[in-house]
């Protein structure tokens, strides 16, 4: 079994291969080699099953060379994050568009049939009443860069799978926490580092109004995600391979009692939520959803998440204190 994973030295993608490596199977076959294709990597790897390749996923030669004739399956994590996407056009298509198409290009002329899991994003969804449920079935608007180029991907996710190229799946993700590390360039950033920063001890500059609805999930139901939407059996997915994740509906305020429960607990001393509005900010996450249905997803075996008191206990246990 070789897999690839792009974007490998980012969170999600280090997750996953350690997730994959501990399992030592996949798809019921056993883990022979993991490819890790990223920018770069903060350390090289220690499992001999591992191989780092440093590249830019927009060169179409890296992308070949990263996935080669033989491979079995590929998860493409990699990504401009959305705040980036909207200040940075043209590399926001080159990574994100081109990147995607040199994966799918890849998959489609390596032998055998290999199955692509593609992380998309809500960020598809935009343009319409966003206090309302979102769902698969909902039609895609996207309002910003980031979510054009996933919804972009996912459209091609599905014509190659029609075509017989690769056997696609698309997993469009809700905001994931608790992650760890420093605020980022991403639109979403302030949904972790309002529960990491406080419970770091540290002030969160919340750029966003209290009361501002959001889906989110925790980091290790969204690995377990594309483990098992990887696994699933292809005669049970439909013509429209991208599944929304279930998600819990979190704002601010609610985040700031849950943290303060578990502080209180855990005899933590938090760091405050500072109110720091950025209109630049707002008017993004305006253009998200604010709640989504995730029954697709758990119909065929995803999982839900855990209580977001949990999530932020798996974060602590993980990273923190």
């Amino acid at each position: 079994m070789k897999i690839i994973i792009t974007g490998g030295g980012g969170f999600l993608g280090s997750q996953l291969c350690q997730k994959i490596l501990t399992r030592g199977t996949l798809c019921g076959k056993p883990v022979g080699e993991i490819v890790l294709q990223d920018a770069f990597f903060r350390a090289p790897a220690t499992d001999a099953r591992v191989k780092q390749v440093t590249g830019d996923i927009g060169d179409r030669a890296t992308v070949l060379g990263a996935i080669g004739n033989q491979v079995d399956v590929i998860f493409h994590l990699a990504s401009m994050v959305s705040g980036e996407c909207e200040e940075r056009f043209d590399d926001a298509m080159r990574v994100n568009l081109d990147g995607g198409r040199n994966v799918f290009e890849a998959a489609r002329a390596a032998e055998g049939r290999p199955r692509v899991v593609f992380a998309s994003s809500v960020a598809c969804y935009g343009g319409l009443d966003m206090s309302q449920m979102m769902s698969d079935f909902t039609k895609q608007l996207p309002q910003t860069t980031y979510g054009i180029t996933k919804a972009m991907c996912e459209m091609m996710v599905n014509d190659h799978t029609r075509k017989g190229h690769f056997d696609g799946r698309s997993v469009r993700l809700p905001t994931v926490i608790v992650r760890p590390g420093k605020p980022n360039a991403a639109a979403s950033s302030w949904a972790s580092g309002m529960f990491r920063e406080p419970l770091n001890g540290e002030a969160c500059h919340l750029p966003i109004r209290r009361d501002q609805p959001h889906p989110m999930t925790g980091y290790r139901t969204v690995i377990d995600s594309f483990i098992a939407l990887a696994e699933v059996p292809e005669e049970k997915l439909g013509r429209d391979r991208a599944y929304v994740l279930p998600a819990h509906r979190v704002t601010p305020e609610i985040a700031e009692r849950v943290i303060q429960e578990v502080a209180n607990e855990r005899g933590i001393k938090l760091g405050p939520i500072v109110d720091a509005f950025d209109a630049r900010i707002q008017g993004i996450v305006d253009n998200w959803p604010q709640q989504v249905d995730g029954a697709r997803a758990i119909e065929i075996g995803l999982p839900c998440p855990p209580d977001l008191r949990v999530i932020v206990e798996q974060y602590l246990e993980d990273f923190g204190q």
